[in-house]
């Protein structure tokens, strides 16, 4: 089990640096793109844009302890193997330090927003939350 969890984190740390390049392109900011508010481009577009500024923590620059990798491994499965959540939920950015959860990025509704929140904060050893879920308008 261990080492399917590890292998789940080697993924979603592989998926991050395809993402990173990805980012390397210059977006033009919004200023809908911040926390929990529900934008008209939610395509990560205007939000990856505030991810750039250095403020917020993100998957690359995340620490990369045993314990913060296992614990992301095991959100990204617990919010993965719910097959009522949208292609968007499934993607969120997940960011894990000492404990502290951070989810970022488009969901379809509130009740999917919260629907991740609860699901994160079932697996053992979250600490707490920081849910800057974004809910697409369109």
């Amino acid at each position: 089990m261990r080492t399917l969890i590890k292998l789940v984190g080697l993924t979603v740390v592989l998926s991050s640096t395809s993402a990173m390049a990805v980012d390397s392109v210059t977006h033009s900011s919004s200023s809908s793109a911040i926390k929990g508010v529900a934008t008209q481009n939610a395509d990560n577009t205007d939000l990856n844009t505030r991810d750039k500024s250095g403020d917020t923590l993100t998957p690359q620059k995340q620490p990369n302890s045993e314990s913060d990798i296992d614990l992301l491994a095991a959100v990204r499965s617990a919010i993965v193997d719910d097959s009522s959540l949208s292609t968007s939920a499934h993607n969120v950015k997940i960011m894990v330090e000492k404990g502290v959860v951070t989810l970022r990025g488009p969901v379809k509704t509130a009740n999917e927003k919260a629907r991740v929140e609860a699901l994160t904060r079932k697996v053992v050893g979250v600490v707490s939350i920081d849910n800057r879920l974004d809910i697409d308008t369109n």
